[in-house]
């Protein structure tokens, strides 16, 4: 039987996204040693995609050695990984090559960040032509050199993506998927999945899982109480098991949980670990795959004026571990339940109709929800 997976999602602290720019194999050889001594599977990291792509058909073969050679530590601690390409959208900013930016299209409800400076620009149509095509050949290059890896878990196909632009229609992201997953599957005989998030469920971005999940290992979701406006407080631990099953009612598939945890400002720390254990708990016992953290580490304190913590100063303090290399009680609540090694166990189907589900948003999000709550409430969870 399957074991119920725990991870992370990593930046190193020193450098946070500049990790490719301002590599450190020795910070984060040892960071995957304190992520393997906790218990922890899986480590999930981001390729980003300015570093790996300097122009549409170009890859950077410095970063392709340094992505292997990650891949060379997590395997030598006894680590899986999720490579996550395309990257994209990271904590509020929209981290992008300048040849994807698009004049016609404004930035929009994120910065853009395009070799170190703001622009006013967000980026083109990239489910469809020529940017879909220069994601073909990056995600052909990074599959030809990690072929059957044995640390690769699943690919991902993104973190948040339509944060960077909505498809325009679900077609064109289900084709856009079934591409890259192709190409991806066929250079390195390993799975794909997605990085969608609540948002893809909790508004209609023309995102439907039952055709872009369809090609897919098994789907992925990212949620947070603290982002979700349906949520009935900060450590509200039904927000996330629910995202789940609506994840896995519209994919039709078994759903990894690959983002769930909380800032710091929103939960104190043993409140956080309090959080972490009840999430575990519930996901566990409704059959997800298994759920990460975000995320390893809270950033050096010297990254505070520098995007995209200028902006956004809560995103500095998500992790496992403090700045000072601390740990945070939600440590020691990952390792107990990793060392539970507990099971992925069946589910039953879930009852929700997607299409239906779309066309009464949004009181259909607030209805579903509300009736989640009624039947756990009255099942409650076992620890």
């Amino acid at each position: 039987m399957a074991r119920f997976l725990l991870g992370v999602n990593y930046w190193p602290r020193s450098s946070a996204m500049a990790m490719w720019s301002r590599f450190d194999l020795g910070e984060i050889d040892e960071d995957f040693a304190r992520i393997a001594a906790l218990g922890l599977d899986v480590v999930r990291f981001f390729l980003l995609w300015e570093a790996f792509s300097p122009t549409a058909h170009a890859i950077d073969e410095v970063a392709l050695r340094r992505f292997i050679e990650v891949l060379d530590r997590a395997h030598a601690h006894g680590l899986r990984t999720m490579p996550t390409l395309f990257c994209g959208h990271m904590s509020g900013v929209n981290w992008l090559p300048a040849w994807t930016l698009d004049p016609a299209t404004p930035s929009g409800r994120f910065r853009t960040i395009a070799g170190g400076n703001v622009s006013p620009y967000g980026i083109g149509d990239f489910y469809t032509g020529d940017l879909l095509e220069a994601q073909r050949t990056f995600a052909r290059a990074v599959g030809e050199r990690a072929r059957e890896h044995a640390s690769i878990l699943a690919w991902d196909l993104g973190n948040e993506f339509s944060n960077l632009r909505v498809p325009r229609t679900p077609q064109d992201a289900a084709h856009w998927s079934a591409a890259l997953t192709h190409d991806l599957f066929v250079t390195s005989n390993l799975g794909v999945t997605g990085g969608t998030h609540g948002e893809d469920l909790s508004e209609d971005r023309r995102i439907r899982l039952s055709s872009l999940a369809e090609t897919w290992t098994f789907a992925t979701m990212h949620g947070y109480p603290a982002y979700s406006d349906f949520a009935r407080g900060m450590g509200d631990p039904e927000v996330v098991p629910f995202l789940h099953e609506m994840t896995a009612a519209f994919a039709r598939k078994r759903v990894l949980f690959s983002e769930f945890g909380t800032p710091a400002s929103a939960l104190d720390d043993d409140a956080a670990a309090v959080y972490a254990r009840e999430v575990l708990l519930r996901l566990q016992q409704r059959g997800a795959l298994g759920a990460f953290w975000w995320c390893w580490t809270d950033y050096a304190p010297e990254l505070a004026t520098s995007p995209p913590f200028d902006l956004a100063p809560h995103e500095l303090r998500f992790g496992v571990l403090r700045a000072d290399g601390t740990e945070r009680p939600v440590a020691a609540a990952l390792a107990e339940f990793a060392r539970e090694r507990r099971s992925v166990i069946e589910a039953p189907a879930p009852a929700i109709d997607e299409e239906a589900y779309y066309a009464g948003l949004p009181a259909s999000l607030r209805e579903a929800y509300a009736a989640y709550c009624r039947r756990y409430d009255h099942e409650g969870t076992q620890s």
